[in-house]
């Protein structure tokens, strides 16, 4: 780190802490050539990805859009801010690990189905009818079908 008096690349850290939000460190440092002292703070550099649209647009990944779409869907359903919380950063997190530039909507949105059909098939059908833009009723309907198929199956095993 380079001190901002005397420009020598050479310091030691006197004390180090988290910052008030605990998404940094602050540390304190001392210049081991003009031994004045001066503060740094080290943050995790964030990795946002690119989205692709299904229209080839690109817009920054942005979690509080997949927060929103699922607290739209979940609205008056038995589905909890801990668990959309939750979920939204796992998803993040896999995101990270994949470490892409560009990341596919599709990716997201099925990702985003998938969890809402394992906690609520009410709020399951109003994503999908909003991220599959069904042409025409017998599209809704067949989407219909197939969760009311699937329920009965788990119903019976």
């Amino acid at each position: 780190m380079k001190c901002p008096f005397c420009s020598s690349s050479e310091s030691k850290v006197v004390d180090s802490r988290s910052s008030q939000d605990s998404r940094a460190i602050r540390r304190r440092r001392e210049c081991l050539s003009c031994h004045e002292r001066f503060t740094t703070y080290e943050r995790i550099e964030e990795f946002h990805p690119m989205v692709v649209k299904k229209d080839g647009r690109r817009e920054s990944f942005d979690r509080n859009k997949i927060v929103e779409g699922i607290v739209k869907a979940c609205e008056k359903r038995p589905v909890s801010m801990d668990e959309v919380d939750a979920f939204v950063s796992d998803l993040e997190k896999e995101i990270q690990d994949r470490g892409e530039r560009e990341l596919e909507s599709r990716f997201l949105g099925e990702h985003v189905m998938s969890q809402l059909r394992a906690w609520d098939g009410v709020a399951y059908v109003r994503f999908a009818s909003v991220y599959k833009q069904f042409k025409d009723l017998n599209e809704f309907m067949d989407q219909l079908q197939e969760l009311l198929s699937e329920s009965s199956r788990n119903q019976d095993s």
